[in-house]
């Protein structure tokens, strides 16, 4: 009887070697970065600067692959089911690890239990943005002008339960304000049509928006963190503008599947933190508009699970619906 306790631990020795080996040989091949939106918007930009230092670190190509819809609930749930040897990465993000959940009856994926948290890459600001005809200077302007012409003014975002519809319903809630929503199938058409005059505004991270900003194609009227920032120092918070505590930024991190090994989740957020505290990648980053964050998994899953719980009141107050 006393043999089975002993094969059993062998066993589990053997399997901790072998893991152990494997993570210590990882990575031999190529790996996949899953970006569950459209080619352009933050998530893209931020994936393809990490994807890039991490091939330069790591000795293998990290290939970038966009796989949007729903609220990028289908490149999600791809990288949930992937196999958890470390060569899947899923470019996660508040809408589809902690806005999901309530907008999604019937998520095909469990942001908590389906992934392993690696590596907080990056706090992203909201910029409010609007098309040069909106005859507003400001944040106050705006809303001035949009509550005496209610319903007259429409807004872009990547889609129903996108970060920038999320932010702007937040913000109509607290200026009570009617403003019409115009989805778009990701954040690059909408930044497009906003470009042409098609819509009045949009409020989205910066990555998206600081070439036109700067071209003076759209007109920055504020920004939703807690302060200014710094590739726009010019541009007020919102909360500057007249609505204290508000807050509203984007978040972007790496998860894997659950079942990663630890000792290679280990290894990618080593590496990545070491991108993020590079001096080209923090100046590449602050002039998109986005503030590296690097961290520890452990932070970055306790970052996800707070999210989630702040997130669902205000999905549900707006009735935001999936598409």
């Amino acid at each position: 009887m006393r043999l089975l306790p002993l094969r059993l631990l062998a066993a589990i020795g053997s399997a901790l070697m072998l893991s152990t080996a494997f993570a210590q040989n990882w990575p031999t091949k190529p790996i996949r970065l899953v970006v569950p939106f459209t080619p352009g918007g933050s998530s893209d930009i931020l994936a393809r600067a990490i994807g890039q230092k991490l091939a330069e670190s790591l000795g293998q190509p990290v290939i970038i692959d966009n796989v949007p819809g729903a609220g990028g609930s289908v490149g999600a749930d791809k990288v949930a089911k992937a196999a958890p040897d470390g060569y899947t990465l899923l470019m996660g993000h508040i809408g589809t690890l902690a806005v999901n959940p309530a907008i999604y009856p019937k998520l095909p994926y469990d942001p908590v239990k389906d992934f392993a948290p690696v590596a907080w890459v990056a706090n992203v600001p909201n910029v409010l943005v609007v098309h040069p005809k909106v005859p507003a200077q400001n944040l106050r302007e705006l809303i001035a002008h949009a509550k005496a012409h209610p319903g007259r003014l429409n807004y872009g975002s990547g889609g129903n339960g996108s970060a920038a519809h999320l932010a702007t319903e937040y913000l109509k809630l607290q200026t009570r304000t009617f403003i019409v929503h115009v989805p778009y199938r990701g954040a690059a058409p909408a930044v497009s049509d906003l470009v042409a005059g098609q819509t009045d505004l949009l409020f989205t991270g910066a990555p998206a928006l600081m070439s036109f900003i700067k071209s003076g194609q759209l007109r920055a009227l504020a920004v939703s963190s807690k302060t200014r920032l710094p590739a726009l120092p010019e541009v007020p918070t919102v909360a500057e503008s007249g609505y204290p505590g508000f807050e509203a930024d984007q978040w972007y991190g790496v998860v894997a599947p659950t079942g990663t090994p630890a000792d290679i989740v280990s290894k990618l957020n080593t590496h990545i933190n070491q991108a993020l505290s590079s001096p080209e990648l923090k100046a590449r980053l602050m002039s998109e508009g986005a503030i590296a964050v690097p961290t520890t998994p452990e932070a970055y899953g306790a970052l996800i699970q707070r999210e989630i719980a702040r997130w669902k009141p205000v999905v549900q107050a707006g009735n935001i619906q999936p598409n």
